[in-house]
């Protein structure tokens, strides 16, 4: 786990019942749900690719990379567009989530380390588990989520 030894901002979103939490910084924009052109040979959790201002953003259903149902579409469903960096190189994604809740701060004394067992997945990409009131908020390491293997059929996707 990355260290947490300042005060920081999240951008909270629902996936199911549960909470998450990415770290501003790498949040360019929330969009309402687009239209989203599938890619044929893609993985499952690649939705598709959308148009942003004339570029092509791939589009994760976050969902669907945590084992979850797939994400159904609502009025409240969103695309919150990322930025990450994996192997040095800087990527924009859009992940495609439930509902986006609200920007909080939470302190280190408000993070704990992600559980070691127990988990229904992965825990290498989870920063934390931050405390708000009685809630939980996993605060996940949008870096970390994909392999370079998967983006690479996202940059295909982008090549199309």
């Amino acid at each position: 786990m990355d260290n947490i030894t300042e005060t920081a901002q999240y951008l909270t979103f629902r996936l199911e019942e549960e909470v998450f939490a990415l770290d501003i910084s790498q949040v360019r924009e929330v969009l309402d749900l687009t239209s989203i052109t599938k890619v044929p040979r893609t993985p499952e959790f690649m939705r598709g690719v959308i148009n942003l201002r004339g570029s092509v953003v791939p589009v994760v259903d976050m969902r669907l990379k945590f084992s979850m149902t797939r994400t159904e579409q609502t009025l409240n469903t969103c695309i919150i567009i990322v930025e990450i960096s994996v192997e040095g190189e800087r990527l924009v994604l859009g992940a495609l989530a439930d509902s986006v809740q609200e920007v909080i701060e939470l302190g280190p004394g408000q993070i704990e380390p992600a559980p070691r067992i127990g988990a229904r997945f992965d825990t290498e990409f989870i920063k934390g588990m931050g405390k708000r009131d009685d809630e939980f908020i996993i605060i996940l390491d949008i870096d970390r989520i994909f392999s370079a293997g998967e983006l690479a059929a996202t940059a295909l996707a982008e090549a199309c």
